[in-house]
């Protein structure tokens, strides 16, 4: 699990325990705060007691423009790692309610459709493990009263109280005081919502993922398709302009800042890495036989894709 020694992942610490859930931690030290230290030293005191393993990366202190998002670039990659090496299958994070509340607000000011407000999943499939989020139905103030009931230590890290950063802008102004007043409610619209988009039964997670080569569904439908492409181009850290998004449409075929090749078929919507290589003469027949795009052929050669290990996966949804 993700762990920072906060309100949220401390109270998920301990309820793991109590429903005797395995579980191992991982904590970032970004040295930005003096208390940091302090936080990781009660994440090692845990560890022991409870005789959890304890993965850490500790980081230089060095003034970082755009923090938020580096730093979660750093925290996924430094997870996804440790995964890789010790074989787990899931990593579980402490998100609970008022983060995602918080995230509906933000998405909502920006203009967004129900798959951006409903971003935050209970379950989200990666490519080769699950993000879990069990705790996306309890409040901030109901996990703070767990652990004050419960004698549990835990820190606040004073950060987010600074509202230059969006998210506390948001929480502070917004969520959190909305939540006070409509828990309830809040809770009865996300189940209804979340319901609404189950019984469309659309698949916005790939159906086929091998190294960085996604391949979608065709949803039929423009917007639902250039949903698709935005939200795995964010995943690589990518994100496209509304420019870019009606030469998608338009061409059905594009090279995004000379990096992702997207292609549009009847019937799939394939995304990969774009490089310019030679092919061998069998592979590229192989490609025009089985139909693949010509941008992404020669990343799929590059990695010993095969076209036909492809469409032999892909044959159990068309």
């Amino acid at each position: 699990m993700a762990f920072s020694a906060g309100v949220d992942s401390t109270a998920l610490f301990f309820l793991l325990l109590e429903n005797k859930i395995e579980f191992d931690i991982a904590i970032v030290n970004y040295n930005q705060r003096e208390q940091s230290k302090k936080e990781v030293l009660y994440a090692k005191e845990l560890a022991k007691k409870y005789n959890k393993k304890i993965f850490l990366k500790e980081l230089e202190y060095e003034k970082i423009s755009n923090f938020e998002k580096v730093a979660r670039d750093i925290r996924y990659s430094f997870f996804e790692n440790i995964i890789k090496e010790f074989s787990y299958e899931t990593l579980i994070t402490a998100h609970q309610l008022n983060d995602k509340l918080e995230w509906f607000f933000m998405q909502l000011s920006k203009g967004a459709g129900v798959f951006e407000l409903l971003g935050l999943q209970e379950y989200q499939k990666r490519e080769f493990y699950t993000i879990s989020r069990p705790l996306l139905n309890i409040s901030k103030e109901e996990l703070e009263s767990y652990l004050i009931e419960n004698q549990i230590k835990y820190f606040i890290d004073n950060t987010n109280f600074d509202e230059k950063y969006k998210r506390n802008y948001f929480r502070h102004n917004f969520s959190d005081k909305f939540l006070q007043n409509f828990k309830q409610g809040v809770l009865k619209s996300f189940e209804y919502m979340q319901n609404d988009l189950d019984s469309l039964n659309i698949q916005l997670e790939p159906i086929y993922q091998k190294e960085q080569l996604f391949i979608f569904k065709n949803l039929k439908d423009e917007n639902l398709n250039i949903k698709v492409i935005d939200k795995c181009l964010k995943r690589v850290g990518i994100l496209i302009s509304k420019a870019q998004r009606d030469e998608i449409l338009k061409q059905q075929q594009s090279v995004i800042s000379n990096k992702f090749a997207i292609c549009i078929q009847e019937k799939t919507i394939w995304i990969c890495p774009y490089i310019k290589d030679t092919m061998s003469k069998k592979f590229k027949e192989e490609c025009r036989v089985f139909k693949v795009p010509k941008l992404l052929r020669s990343y799929l050669f590059s990695k010993g894709i095969m076209p036909k290990e492809i469409l032999k996966d892909l044959a159990i949804y068309f």
